[in-house]
């Protein structure tokens, strides 16, 4: 049961969502910097402990499909899936208002999540399964053929330097929204940023 929002205010996450999106975060921050520690010499000497370090990379990046799995039992979090997996003619003005470079048209064809949103979505959850995919080949060495591993090898490294600036572009976007922000701590919005952000969904 998703409960009642705040008065004045306008549900737009359940609890369970919520949780999705925090327990994907954790573990996305602790691959991450894992992973600097273990690429920047700089910062592998500072840490040191390279076994350890290696350990808790591979363990939080097994570990990272979980909450969207645990997810699924929530009938508004695969609510939501199916709102990000489904393209309208809103969703092509919204990125042509986007190749044009006019921010004041963009609001205007935003449902519950804009087509930025959606290619984001789309884009980090097909990226983790390869990073997953890539990472069990350089892991398990006595399985797969040397050829695998060097080809996993490079596909890992420049995926996660890409996703690494992806991440930092999703969160400097973050931070310039405080509404969207205080959406996902607590689950509700501001009226008027909903009808300003997403009209589309409002109505």
């Amino acid at each position: 049961m998703t409960p009642p929002s705040e008065p004045g205010r306008v549900r737009r996450f359940s609890p369970g969502e919520r949780w999705v999106h925090r327990g994907t975060a954790w573990l996305m921050t602790v691959c991450v910097l894992s992973a600097a520690c273990l690429y920047v010499p700089q910062l592998a000497e500072l840490v040191g402990r390279r076994a350890l370090v290696v350990d808790v990379h591979r363990w939080s990046g097994l570990l990272l499909p979980v909450p969207f799995l645990a997810g699924l039992a929530s009938r508004a979090f695969r609510a939501d899936l199916r709102l990000l997996n489904r393209y309208g003619d809103h969703d092509r003005r919204w990125l042509a208002a986007v190749r044009h470079r006019d921010p004041r048209r963009t609001a205007r064809w935003a449902g519950k999540f804009n087509a930025g949103q959606k290619v984001y979505a789309a884009w980090v959850g097909g990226a983790v399964l390869v990073m997953l995919g890539t990472g069990l080949v350089m892991w398990r060495t006595d399985l797969f053929p040397l050829l695998w591993r060097t080809s996993s090898t490079f596909v890992h490294d420049w995926l996660a330097l890409t996703l690494g600036l992806v991440l930092l572009a999703h969160v400097a976007l973050a931070v310039r929204d405080p509404e969207a922000r205080r959406g996902m701590r607590t689950g509700s919005v501001d009226p008027g940023w909903a009808d300003r952000e997403h009209p589309l969904w409002r109505r």
